[in-house]
């Protein structure tokens, strides 16, 4: 049992469970009704993912190690509101009970949010598998 970090689109791992999508929008031009047939989530969770301010400011202008430190500061800030904290406190209870994935469409889990996400539901306690 446990949580995999996942980029959503891509194949599913056989024991992955369900996938949910820590993103502010949903993928485009792909129809609700196929969601999650093509990869991408079975529940839509954008609770987890970084503000709409937040997702602008860093795509603003090319990324860099000090822009990426000022990101990741800001979104484990949002990560600490109330709603948030206690659905990655939910979400890290229920990996010792279920077989589930939470991602994001980023190709490179080392500059998105999905790797502070990482971060944030282990220090909670999740079983994070590979």
């Amino acid at each position: 049992m446990g949580l995999r970090i996942v980029r959503l689109g891509t194949p599913r791992h056989p024991d992955e469970g369900l996938r949910l999508g820590t993103v502010r929008r949903p993928p485009r031009g792909v129809p609700r009704s196929e969601f999650a047939s093509r990869n991408y989530y079975d529940v839509w969770v954008p609770e987890l993912a970084p503000s709409a301010p937040l997702f602008s400011w860093v795509r603003s202008q090319p990324l860099t190690a000090p822009r990426w430190k000022r990101f990741a500061g800001e979104y484990r800030k949002e990560m600490r509101a109330p709603a948030a904290a206690h659905l990655i406190a939910l979400l890290a209870r229920l990996s010792s009970q279920a077989d589930f994935s939470v991602g994001c469409y980023c190709a490179d889990e080392v500059v998105c949010h999905r790797s502070i996400l990482r971060e944030l539901m282990m220090d909670a306690g999740a079983t994070v598998l590979p």
